[in-house]
């Protein structure tokens, strides 16, 4: 007996609702303008807006 799923099915749907992120501005996160440092486990990151208006996180 072969139990894997055949490739060719259509998948169902998941029916719980997926999760609502939560969303941050940049700009308020850099009230400068430029840059920002972010810290995730006690290591420093940089959160950069480049004059593109771009964003560089760099460690």
């Amino acid at each position: 007996m072969n139990m894997q799923p055949n490739a060719f099915e259509t998948p169902v749907p998941s029916t719980a609702a997926a999760p609502t992120l939560p969303v941050y501005d940049a700009r308020a996160l850099i009230p400068e303008g430029v840059q920002a440092q972010i810290v995730l486990d006690e290591q420093v990151y940089v959160l950069r807006i480049t004059r593109a208006g771009k964003l560089i996180l760099t460690k």
